[in-house]
């Protein structure tokens, strides 16, 4: 096939920004289904973390995408996209084998030496802060828009966003009653239980919706023991959905240790989301706030 010239490369991306829609927010997913990538498309995009790779799809931008990581799983149509594997255990021979222009990669990624070895070779890796508040979320989608050459896009959906964010955190502001304890279990894997302390994504959102950690002293996850569960009391036990299922559901999660031994657990209040939609810090955020505080309100009223 003939190689496109530069000047034509220009006029083709130049109808693309001009024929752009910025819609709303709720709309920037309803794009046209993932494709292969466009021989004209001069970005050529691998994006590692699965917030990362929404904000790419909310800016209309899935057209550069050519790889995404494992934990790229919204919209359902990232998922039809090369995988590069996990975000923390990166193949440099597989990022490269996709030929990127640009890789964008949360804080979180790895080993570091595949992250030189790509810089290495040439090509431009940016590393996004986790920052998990509102505003991180922000500083992100203005970071991608510049990289993907769509800033207009990245404006309009921050405005969305604010008005959301204004909407949810109203939502959780008619709170009157004492904050309950949540004890999050982070559960993916039988063989690996942890509880999350400060400084993690779990300790963001419960702050989001008013409640408090029911665990604390500590940063990051810690294994799960018996006497800690026991002792922290905790009123709710949050997951992910993918956790809840991994540990065998309600009954499965109620047999770690300690925990039937908690009010969460004599009362049976388990709840759980999505992990990337709950811990993932990207667009949907707002929304995720105000499922956790639904839910939350929902079990404490039973």
């Amino acid at each position: 096939m003939r190689r496109l010239t530069h000047s034509a490369q220009q006029v083709n991306l130049e109808r693309r920004k001009v024929c752009l829609h910025v819609g709303a927010l709720a709309a920037a997913f309803t794009v046209a289904p993932t494709h292969a990538a466009n021989p004209a498309n001069s970005r050529r995009i691998v994006s590692v973390g699965g917030a990362l790779t929404e904000i790419v799809f909310a800016l209309q931008a899935n057209a550069d995408l050519v790889g995404v990581d494992t934990t790229s799983l919204y919209p359902e149509s990232a998922q039809k996209l090369p995988s590069v594997g996990y975000a923390r255990s990166l193949s440099a021979e597989g990022v490269l084998a996709l030929a990127p222009t640009q890789v964008i990669v949360t804080e979180d990624a790895g080993p570091p030496a595949v992250l030189r070895q790509l810089s290495a070779s040439g090509i431009p890796v940016t590393v996004l802060a986790a920052n998990h508040r509102f505003e991180g979320l922000n500083e992100r989608i203005e970071r991608i828009g510049e990289l993907t050459g769509r800033v207009a896009q990245a404006n309009a959906i921050q405005q969305t966003l604010q008005q959301d964010w204004v909407r949810v955190r109203a939502q959780v502001a008619q709170h009157t009653t004492k904050p309950v304890r949540v004890l999050f279990v982070l559960a993916h894997t039988p063989n690996q239980i942890m509880v999350a302390g400060a400084d993690t994504s779990a300790q963001a959102m419960l702050d989001y919706v008013g409640a408090n950690n029911a665990i604390n002293g500590f940063s990051g996850y810690k294994p799960l023991t018996p006497e800690a569960v026991i002792a922290a009391r905790p009123d709710i036990v949050l997951l992910t959905d993918q956790g809840l299922k991994a540990t065998g559901g309600v009954d499965g999660i109620l047999k770690l240790p300690g925990l039937e031994q908690t009010p969460a657990g004599r009362s049976r209040r388990v709840i759980s989301l999505e992990a990337m939609f709950l811990l993932g810090f990207g667009p949907r955020l707002p929304a995720a706030v105000s499922a956790l505080d639904t839910a939350i309100g929902k079990v404490m009223r039973v």
